[in-house]
């Protein structure tokens, strides 16, 4: 069974890629935390497949992250402490998965890769 997670990020904020890439790790890292153990284990066991995928803004990362939750996945919503580039509490990632790539892709199948 092929397995892999989803990482979000919004367009609108036009982070700097450093900042995007840690966004990112926060959501990828987080979202594991979250995840069964056996489906993680699984997982790295598969070189841990990611895709990251782009939403609009923070309406549609919300409307992502809900579904997803909604649909059963471990999901995280990740929110900035603001000590940098954006304000305290910006909405700038979630994180999917790991989990079944069906599952995933029911969700996220439509975004695009970033």
């Amino acid at each position: 069974m092929p397995l892999k997670q989803a990482l979000l990020i919004r367009q609108d904020l036009q982070l700097p890629k450093g900042k995007l890439a840690v966004q990112v790790a926060h959501a990828s890292i987080d979202a594991v935390l979250k995840s069964d153990k056996k489906i993680v284990q699984a997982w790295l066991n598969q070189g841990m497949p990611k895709i990251v995928l782009k939403v609009k803004d923070e309406k549609e990362l919300l409307e992502y992250y809900h579904r997803a939750k909604e649909d059963g996945l471990a999901a995280s919503l990740i929110a900035d402490a603001g000590k940098t580039v954006v304000a305290p509490g910006t909405k700038t990632a979630v994180g999917i998965g790991p989990d079944e790539e069906e599952k995933i892709d029911a969700v996220t199948g439509k975004l695009k890769l970033l």
